[in-house]
């Protein structure tokens, strides 16, 4: 039987909602003490995302409704980032802009929203700032599940030494925004990737309208919000900040619609026993020379989750393999299989070892 409420009850909510809302703020400040504690006395030893990572992780506990899931962990994930931010020491955090892109609410889901979040105009520059330590950290999508890998991610990785030091998986929902009814719609702004993730529903739903490319989908939901007859596909957030109407929600044609995002930066984080490690070579261009690596992995008891090849620039034939495995670096199978690739490979990067983010993400088709 559902739990009825009565009136003497009802009044004593407000005492109630006031009771733990000071309980709340006990126990921020608890928080915020023992992080200032830890900071003074070994600040090496905990990094900004991995402290976020962290709390992002938790397990809710058994006590909490499962409809509650999704908010408490935005939540917390923002109270580790701007206390972290606040107590230890502020830190930039560079992120492919602008303001309320999916990099950003990547970006924001990782290290909360107060966490010097710093918008740039393009992956590139998110890895020049990093290399330079103009920033501490960078946010970048590496992969989505319908489009598969990002070309100017892994384009920076051959280029730039940094490392990755987390992943954030990122549901990816795009809305058809706009000032005027579907039926007067003539263009559909957003960029590419998102009007591919889209095809389908559009030319389904608006066959006559034409597409247009732009920077991003906070840039389309500008223009869409000043010309006469144009829509954007965005998010939610860039629909209030520009005043559109949302005319259709969750068009994106994958109901399992997931980016990937990578954190870049300097850090090397320690095993946490649910670990990724991720691994950029090159091998001889001879025959079975990468089914000889994939033999390696095997015999170490290795599972990988992702593996990508990529072209060499202006070197016709020859590619770069980008390869993902279960397991952290300073872990003896990983070690070892690193040690025995380095001896056959051209060329071996080991790009970072970090742990696992909740969730999986399915491989384009």
């Amino acid at each position: 039987m559902p739990k009825t409420t009565n009136e003497s009850d009802l009044k004593t909510f407000p005492s109630q909602l006031a009771q733990l809302d000071r309980e709340i703020a006990s126990l921020l400040s608890r928080r915020c003490e023992l992080l200032r504690q830890w900071s003074e006395d070994s600040p090496s030893s905990i990094p900004e995302f991995q402290e976020a990572n962290a709390i992002s992780r938790a397990s809710p506990g058994p006590n909490v409704d499962p409809r509650d899931h999704g908010l408490l962990d935005s939540l917390m994930s923002h109270i580790a980032g701007a206390v972290h931010h606040h107590v230890v020491r502020p830190q930039h955090v560079a992120y492919l802009g602008p303001e309320h892109s999916f990099s950003y609410a990547a970006a924001a889901k990782f290290f909360g929203k107060d966490s010097g979040l710093l918008p740039l105009p393009s992956i590139a520059a998110v890895f020049d700032e990093v290399a330079r330590e103009q920033a501490k950290y960078g946010v970048v999508p590496i992969e989505n599940s319908t489009d598969g890998r990002i070309v100017d991610t892994l384009t920076m990785f051959a280029r730039t030494p940094v490392q990755i030091c987390g992943e954030i998986l990122l549901p990816i929902h795009h809305n058809l925004l706009a000032r005027v009814p579907r039926d007067e719609i003539r263009n559909v702004y957003s960029k590419p990737q998102a009007l591919s993730q889209c095809r389908g529903w559009l030319a389904q739903h608006l066959p006559d309208a034409r597409w247009c490319e732009v920077a991003s989908t906070t840039a389309a939901a500008k223009i869409a919000s000043e010309e006469p007859g144009a829509a954007a596909v965005a998010s939610i957030e860039a629909a209030t900040q520009y005043g559109l109407d949302v005319v259709a929600k969750n068009i994106e044609d994958s109901p399992n619609n997931v980016t990937r995002f990578v954190v870049i930066g300097k850090d090397r984080p320690r095993p946490t026993g649910c670990d990724k490690t991720s691994l950029m070579f090159q091998v001889p261009h001879k025959p079975g020379a990468l089914a000889d690596v994939m033999v390696l992995f095997k015999q170490n008891g290795l599972n990988l989750t992702w593996i990508e090849s990529f072209p060499i620039p202006s070197t016709p034939n020859e590619y770069l393999f980008f390869v993902e495995l279960e397991g952290h670096s300073d872990n003896g199978p990983v070690a070892q299989a690193i040690d025995r690739l380095r001896i056959d490979a051209l060329r071996l990067e080991c790009l970072g070892s970090y742990p696992k983010a909740n969730g999986t993400i399915k491989a384009a088709t």
